[in-house]
């Protein structure tokens, strides 16, 4: 389908009328409907299917005290009925079709996804256009779907001890981001939401200015355009709230919180403040910190594995998390579950003394190249699925980059440089901008034991 995009980007610049191609030479057909709302579609023609995704510019980085989480059960509520399609009936329908569809929310996003056989993505645009604009929010819907909501929290956060230390731990990073708000919200706001706090949430952020429809699959790019001229094409815009910019305030030295919970083994968190591409000073960093948690951590012959775990026999489990796609700095994060014998304080020692190597030597050519190799391939492979690509494309624009970022993406990680990751680790990996917690283990109740539960009710 490249070629055939190439031939439509030629046929653009002879003709100056068609498709709004964003980019030329690109497979990503980019179009903005009179309203506001932006579409991108992608070609993929290795099955007739369809992801068919509606992402809205809302999360719970958007949020504040006392509705915190509201995101998250607005989302819950968007399967509960318009006038014509009542609770059940969105997804009945989707699943008539042989298709699948689902929702998550995160700090930046709310998104809602269906796949399906292609022939039938005008009646999924159909569906996300009505609710969109005609949600009904019954009340005993609502009073039924927030008691799941806290069911939800129990199992997802206050019963799992490893979520509820990191729940706190971003609390305890962050002082007046809002990247210290869990993304279900605390019980105590929960209990206290209303209708109407739903309702006026619904009204600010569900707008079709506020929106992208994402579809990768077997489709006609132009074909798509018309459906969702069709389908959305109507829906006035709205004034939407001002994002207020919540810039960190300076930490002014290391935080360190003991979370003392039921659990049957301890565990480390550790992270540092560190910007990402919408923030960092120079476009290079995000991506020289990606390749330093990859050296880090990037498979079985990084460091942590090889050194710290089979090794020295320290840590039975670790792990580096970072991501450079957000909208507001994030966090540079390690974790680790010590070994049965090993002593607490060696542990967080013998990870910082990771860092600090990262910040005392150059990395080797050799591991630069096989980490860098292994960060691009991850990559691929997570876009080889029409859904993969799909929310690469609408996460990218959500958060307030481009689409076109991930079309760079190898190219930039290539460019790292063994001075950048330790530039990088010099600048950031900073002892007064540390933020650690241990999880300590308490008395496991046997009629009530901890579990792990990660998933999604509905």
């Amino acid at each position: 389908m490249k070629q055939k995009a190439l031939l439509l980007c030629f046929a653009l610049l002879l003709f100056g009328n068609g498709p709004a191609l964003a980019e030329s030479g690109s497979d990503v057909f980019e179009y903005e409907l009179d309203n506001g709302m932006k579409v991108l579609v992608r070609p993929d023609t290795r099955a007739p299917v369809v992801s068919s995704m509606v992402w809205y510019r809302v999360g719970s980085s958007h949020e504040h005290g006392g509705i915190t989480g509201i995101s998250h059960a607005l989302e819950h509520m968007m399967f509960k009925g318009t006038e014509d399609y009542p609770a059940g009936e969105f997804s009945r329908i989707i699943a008539e079709l042989g298709g699948r569809e689902n929702a998550f929310t995160s700090r930046d996003y709310t998104a809602y996804f269906q796949q399906l056989a292609a022939d039938h993505l005008d009646r999924a645009l159909e569906l996300e256009a009505d609710r969109m604009q005609n949600l009904a929010l019954p009340e005993d819907e609502f009073i039924q779907e927030m008691r799941v909501v806290r069911e939800e929290r129990r199992l997802r956060t206050e019963d799992n001890p490893n979520a509820l230390t990191r729940e706190h731990f971003n609390a305890t990073a962050w002082l007046n981001s809002p990247y210290g708000i869990p993304v279900i919200g605390w019980m105590v706001d929960i209990d206290e939401y209303t209708v109407a706090d739903l309702r006026d949430w619904y009204d600010r952020w569900y707008a079709p200015n506020n929106a992208i429809l994402v579809v990768v699959g077997d489709v006609e790019p132009d074909r798509v355009h018309e459906m969702a001229k069709a389908r959305f094409g109507d829906i006035p815009a709205r004034d939407l709230p001002q994002v207020k910019s919540r810039t960190e305030t300076r930490q002014l030295g290391e935080r360190r919180i003991t979370v003392k919970a039921p659990a049957r083994v301890p565990q480390l968190l550790m992270g540092y403040k560190v910007p990402v591409l919408l923030t960092a000073e120079e476009s290079w960093e995000p991506y020289a910190l990606l390749v330093a948690a990859g050296v880090l951590d990037g498979g079985e012959s990084a460091r942590i594995p090889r050194e710290l775990e089979r090794e020295r026999e320290l840590v039975a489990s670790a792990g580096v998390s970072y991501t450079p796609f957000s909208r507001l700095d994030n966090l540079f994060t390690v974790r680790a579950t010590p070994s049965a014998d090993a002593d607490r304080d060696e542990v967080e020692q013998a990870l910082i003394e990771a860092l600090e190597r990262l910040k005392d030597e150059p990395i080797s050519e050799s591991e630069l190249e096989r980490v860098k190799a292994q960060v691009v391939a991850r990559d691929v492979y997570r876009r080889d699925s029409i859904q993969g690509q799909a929310m690469q494309l609408g996460m990218l624009e959500s958060v307030g980059l481009s689409w076109e970022e991930g079309e760079r993406f190898a190219e930039r990680v290539r460019a790292v440089t063994a001075e950048q990751v330790q530039e990088v680790a010099q600048r950031y990996f900073d002892p007064d901008q540390r933020t650690v917690a241990w999880l300590d283990p308490q008395p496991i109740d046997p009629d009530d034991p901890p579990g792990y539960f990660e998933g999604h009710l509905r």
